[in-house]
Parts: C-alpha cells; sequence; structure tokens
C-alpha cells in the first residue's frame, strides 16, 4: 500500500513540475518592436525602416540581395503567427520577415547605435516606420 502511495505522489510531482506549454507560447506572442522617441526599433533597439517601393499589404518585401545587405530585414523566427498590427511576410529566400500594418520592416547597415536614424529619406524611399 505504501508503494502505491509513493507511486501516486512521484506521478502527481511530475505532472505538476513539467514545463509549462504556456511560457512559449505567451514569448512567441511578444511584439516583435517597441516604440522610442515616436519611432518603431527592434529587439536591439536600433531604428526601423520601411521602404515606399514594398507594396502595403502586398505580403512581399522587394528588397532582396544586395538591398537587403544595406537595409537587413527584420526576421521573424520560424513559426511566428501575427499579432494585432503585426503580420509575417515570407521572403523571396523563404525566410520570414516583420511586417507592420502592412509594411515589412528593415534596419539600415549605417546606424551604428541605438537611436541612430540616418537612413531616413536614403534615395527619397526609405522613412522611419513610426507606430
Amino acid at each position: 500500500m505504501a508503494s502505491i502511495a509513493f507511486l501516486a505522489s512521484v506521478a502527481l510531482t511530475a505532472c505538476n513540475t513539467a514545463p509549462s506549454s504556456k511560457a512559449p507560447m505567451a514569448q512567441s506572442q511578444a511584439s516583435p518592436a517597441t516604440t522610442m522617441n515616436g519611432m518603431l526599433v527592434g529587439p536591439n533597439q536600433m531604428t526601423l525602416y520601411v521602404f515606399d517601393r514594398d507594396a502595403v499589404g502586398s505580403g512581399k518585401s522587394v528588397c532582396n540581395g544586395g538591398c537587403a545587405t544595406n537595409w537587413p530585414p527584420l526576421m521573424a523566427p520560424a513559426g511566428a503567427k501575427p499579432i494585432g498590427d503585426w503580420s509575417v511576410i515570407t521572403r523571396d529566400d523563404g525566410a520570414t520577415q516583420w511586417a507592420y500594418k502592412g509594411r515589412p520592416l528593415y534596419f539600415w547597415a549605417k546606424d551604428s547605435r541605438p537611436g541612430d536614424a540616418t537612413g531616413e529619406g536614403v534615395g527619397n524611399v526609405w522613412r522611419l516606420a513610426r507606430p
């Protein structure tokens, strides 16, 4: 009888200490960017930009190859799901990227520290991403 009580106790403990499936879900539901000084910034606090040549809501980025070297996309992790105004697009190479209100988001390679916004107006087609 004591061994049955012991086994039941171990089984209950195992059930109560099993990893929670809620932790990864909550983490994956976090916003991919925040607002700082009226601009959207990535998790690294670097300024985010939008590209006028991307068609809003198309689910596509036209900034690929060398463009994406200078304007690295705000990448979305595998399995990322839309969250409010945030959506996930699939790039030409199959990778996923975050978009805000239908506009793909990018960093500017020449910004060197948080708060830099040197990409604003480059080529008259790059704009600060704003909430």
